[in-house]
C-alpha cells in the first residue's frame, strides 16, 4: 500500500458559539474563539490517499488531478469565506476544526476514483494545533 499526500492552503473566518447557551457560557467554553466579530485562521490542509501504483505510470494517482479535486470541492468553497455563514456544507454545524475536517472528508471521498481511497485529512488550524480524521 502506498500513501500519497497533497498539501493545500486556505484562509477562513469562523466563530465558535452554541446558540443554546448564554454569551457568558460561550465565552467561558470557547474563550476568544467566541468573539462576536469572528476570527480567522490560515489553514493548512493535507489530503492523503492510498492504493497501489499503476503499472504503466508508476503513479498511485495523478497529483495534478488530486489538486484539482481538492480545489474544486474544498478550497474554492472555503478560501476567504466565513465558515459559519458562507459554506453550505458547514451549515448548522459547530465550526470547529474537528467538524471541518470531517466535512472536508465528506466533500472529497465521493469524487475519488475507485482505485484510490481517501486515507486521511490532516487540518492545521495553527502551527501548533491540528486535527487528523481517518473516516
Amino acid at each position: 500500500m502506498v500513501y500519497l499526500t497533497r498539501q493545500e492552503h486556505f484562509n477562513a473566518a469562523h466563530k465558535l458559539f452554541n446558540p443554546k447557551w448564554s454569551k457568558e457560557r460561550n465565552e467561558e467554553v470557547f474563550g476568544l474563539c467566541a468573539n462576536e466579530n469572528w476570527h480567522g485562521h490560515n489553514y493548512d490542509l493535507y489530503v492523503t490517499v492510498k492504493g497501489e501504483p499503476d503499472a504503466d505510470t508508476g503513479f498511485l494517482y495523478d497529483v495534478k488531478k488530486l489538486s484539482q479535486l481538492v480545489k474544486q470541492h474544498v478550497i474554492d468553497k472555503l478560501d476567504h469565506k466565513n465558515l459559519n455563514m458562507d459554506v453550505d456544507f458547514m451549515k448548522d454545524k459547530m465550526c470547529s476544526t474537528e467538524n471541518l475536517a470531517i466535512a472536508i472528508w465528506q466533500q472529497l471521498a465521493p469524487h475519488l476514483p475507485v482505485e484510490v481511497q481517501l486515507h486521511s485529512i490532516k487540518l492545521y488550524e495553527t502551527p501548533r494545533i491540528y486535527v487528523e480524521y481517518f473516516g
